[in-house]
């Protein structure tokens, strides 16, 4: 069915919009990545800071929103001094321990 046909149908009233649905085809929406009731909120960004942040999620395996909530929850983390702290950044800190220091 056509974008026009549909429309007549739905402003057709009585049980047009009920057929109308009854005739459409299952869909399967996306399964939530936790059991966490969500928000969604738009953010603004610059195109060349998006896409760094894309760059950074596919070198990671993840998706861009889930990179976002990452870094977002560890900023909040950071300001109640909780204890989040990238795997990276534990090995560049026990590098630098290991290194000996010139005298």
């Amino acid at each position: 069915m056509n974008r026009n046909e549909a429309m007549k149908r739905f402003h057709g009233g009585e049980d047009a919009l009920a057929e109308l649905v009854d005739e459409s085809q299952p869909v399967e929406l996306p399964t939530p990545d936790t059991d966490v009731p969500m928000v969604s909120r738009s953010v603004r960004l610059p195109l060349e800071t998006y896409e760094r942040v894309r760059a950074a999620a596919d070198a990671r395996g993840i998706g861009v929103t889930t990179l976002m909530r990452q870094w977002i929850e560890a900023g909040l983390a950071d300001l109640d001094d909780s204890a989040t702290v990238s795997l990276a950044d534990v090995r560049r800190a026990l590098a630098a321990l290991s290194r000996p220091t010139a005298a």
